[in-house]
């Protein structure tokens, strides 16, 4: 089933603000929260489909991407790897701190009151050539990152024995402060400052990683590279960056597009730029040559009478928008070439020909501007 648009979810427009993109979120967060429709499937859906939707909008880059590409942007599509632990981590930013839901609805506290702990985002880039780039492709990379620990799982804990529930919050990962103010009493909720909002604290920690979890490793991660990427694109692969202390959520690997020049072609949007230089005795008396493509050689004809400047079409052999079946074009640039050393043979056949009216321009009459051409050509 298609996703539906992220604007449409939240209910704003494309030129909405930040601020106007949480205000929306935090509204169809409250109305969906599970807390307070127990057992309903569909509310717990939406919920979570905002929650999506806020991830992608609410970074400036991942809002960038999705504005231009939309859902076909992401490696795998934006917010794949997000589950309810993903959606109450980003209560922090939303709501100010904490889990506003406790407070709301009575409940989620095991649930929404533990601090998530996130890892951070890899980046990284990919050199890809012009084949690559039109094709697609699959890169495998070895990335150097923190990942978990095979000592202890990733807990931190050298043993099961180790871990005890944190007696300052009783496990909840949060401590809750009543303050008499003069409109009354006000209760908040914020990090307990023991477990650093985890609920549990370890007694022996495991050698190997210290009782992080996570140690320096590295690990050979397969990219599915679209076709038509281009320079400078960003993708994003969902929970494959850095491994997250203590069994966190894994950050995302981002991956930056980096074209490798080619040889003879050139890229200008999705079409492909080839100058093709011949002989004016080619370019009078017409002939076939063969082109270089994307796809291999193909032959080409040129007509008697072939001007200088010259464009010719190669149809949809050019780069494919991402995910998308329109391809562009090869445009083939015609150029004469001159000789800079003539045998006296040549140059004697050459003088002969020199005065001959039909090896003579007539501006204004068999000539036509570049931009003319370039006219002719779009049209």
């Amino acid at each position: 089933m298609a996703k539906r648009d992220y604007y449409d979810v939240l209910g704003v427009s494309r030129s909405s603000s930040a601020d106007e993109i949480k205000k929306a979120y935090r509204k169809l967060a409250i109305k969906y929260h599970p807390d307070k429709n127990p057992g309903d499937k569909a509310a717990e859906e939406k919920f979570k489909e905002a929650a999506e939707a806020y991830e992608v909008l609410s970074n400036p880059e991942k809002r960038q991407r999705y504005d231009q590409f939309g859902h076909a942007a992401g490696s795998g599509g934006f917010g794949g790897g997000m589950n309810m632990e993903d959606i109450f981590s980003q209560f922090g930013d939303v709501f100010g701190g904490g889990n506003p839901f406790e407070s709301f609805f009575g409940g989620g506290q095991s649930r929404g009151g533990r601090r998530v702990i996130r890892g951070s985002n890899l980046r990284i880039k990919v050199r890809l050539t012009l084949e690559e780039v039109a094709k697609g492709t699959e890169k495998k990379i070895k990335v150097n990152k923190q990942v978990i620990c095979k000592v202890c799982d990733g807990t931190g804990a050298k043993d099961r024995s180790s871990f005890h529930t944190c007696p300052t919050c009783g496990g909840t990962g949060s401590v809750r402060r009543v303050t008499n103010t003069i409109l009354g009493q006000m209760q908040t909720t914020s990090t307990c400052p023991t477990c650093n909002g985890e609920g549990t604290t370890i007694t022996n920690k495991c050698n190997a990683c210290h009782g992080d979890g996570i140690v320096r490793g590295e690990e050979t991660i397969s990219i599915n590279i679209p076709a038509g990427v281009s320079e400078g694109m960003q993708l994003s692969m969902s929970g494959k960056g850095n491994a997250a202390p203590r069994g966190g959520i894994p950050g995302d690997l981002i991956i930056l597009v980096e074209e490798i020049p080619h040889d003879l072609l050139n890229r200008e949007g999705n079409n492909i730029i080839y100058d093709l230089h011949i002989s004016f005795t080619d370019a009078a008396l017409g002939t076939s040559v063969e082109v270089p493509t994307i796809d291999g050689k193909a032959k080409i004809k040129i007509d008697a009478g072939t001007q200088p400047g010259k464009i010719l079409r190669l149809k949809g052999k050019g780069i494919p928008e991402v995910n998308s079946y329109h391809r562009g074009d090869q445009l083939i640039y015609v150029n004469i070439w001159t000789p800079k050393a003539l045998s006296h043979e040549e140059r004697e056949l050459l003088e002969k020909l020199h005065h001959s009216p039909n090896f003579r321009p007539q501006p204004g009459k068999n000539e036509k501007s570049f931009f003319e051409r370039m006219k002719e050509y779009f049209e």
